[in-house]
């Protein structure tokens, strides 16, 4: 008896694939539309808006670069260089107590500069000079920037190992050798940036005020620092752009096999 046929069922619907968030971050294309496995190297990458970036980092700015400024100043102009020593250390450690009264996590880089702010306080105490406490992190600036330097024909860019640190993106998306000459470029062009701040700040540093040092020499590192920012951003996003209009490779199809032919 031969069995009774049956129209096929229905086929279940497609799973719905969710879009990517709205604030911008890293999504991972689904296999179905990528053709690729878990080791594949394609993602989808949606940025933040420039809007959302700058409310994010715009409180920061005037935490860590103005008010330090405005504070030093006024202390300095009212109470002379000790006065303005210790306002300076007491900032810091305020911040430290206020994130710890609020029950803010106190990060490990927030101690280390409050450990750095002491030593300076504490040599340019000792020597009767304003120019000591400036000039430590200029030197320190100048480090960095040779360390970008260095980076560059060792292979292995430091703009690279920053990003890594700070965002959520994944080890294939860095594997990429269009990616790793970009990083190459991003590396050298903070080198020169922060050359740049380090010749600017010893210039004014031997030649001008304290006074004029700080306001002058902060609006010109502020702005040299938005140029490298901007030009970073912008060179990445393209650079996303570009890998997101790869199209994935697809999965080898096997070949079937040849049949021999009998001798």
């Amino acid at each position: 008896m031969e069995p009774t046929a049956t129209a096929p069922a229905d086929p279940p619907p497609a799973a719905e694939v969710p879009a990517p968030e709205a604030q911008g971050g890293l999504t991972r294309a689904p296999q179905e539309q990528t053709g690729h496995g878990p080791a594949g190297g394609h993602h989808v990458f949606e940025l933040p808006r420039v809007t959302a970036m700058l409310a994010h980092a715009l409180p920061r700015f005037l935490e860590g670069v103005i008010a330090p400024v405005a504070v030093f100043y006024a202390a300095l102009m009212l109470l002379g260089l000790n006065g303005a020593l210790v306002a300076a250390v007491a900032w810091v450690y305020g911040g430290i107590v206020y994130r710890y009264v609020r029950g803010h996590p106190v990060s490990g880089m927030l101690l280390l500069a409050a450990v750095g702010v002491t030593v300076r306080a504490g040599l340019a105490a000792a020597t009767h000079s304003a120019v000591i406490y400036f000039l430590q992190p200029t030197l320190g600036t100048l480090c960095v920037s040779l360390a970008f330097l260095a980076s560059v024909p060792l292979g292995k860019p430091l703009a690279m190992k920053l990003a890594k640190d700070m965002a959520p993106i994944p080890d294939a998306f860095y594997k990429h050798a269009r990616v790793h000459q970009f990083f190459l470029r991003i590396s050298l062009l903070w080198s020169a940036v922060l050359l740049a701040n380090v010749g600017v700040s010893l210039w004014m540093l031997f030649n001008e005020s304290i006074s004029m040092y700080l306001w002058i020499r902060t609006g010109i590192v502020t702005g040299l620092g938005a140029i490298g920012i901007a030009l970073s951003v912008w060179g990445f996003k393209r650079l996303v752009r570009r890998m997101n209009r790869e199209p994935a490779p697809s999965a080898p199809v096997p070949s079937a096999p040849v049949p021999s032919t009998p001798a």
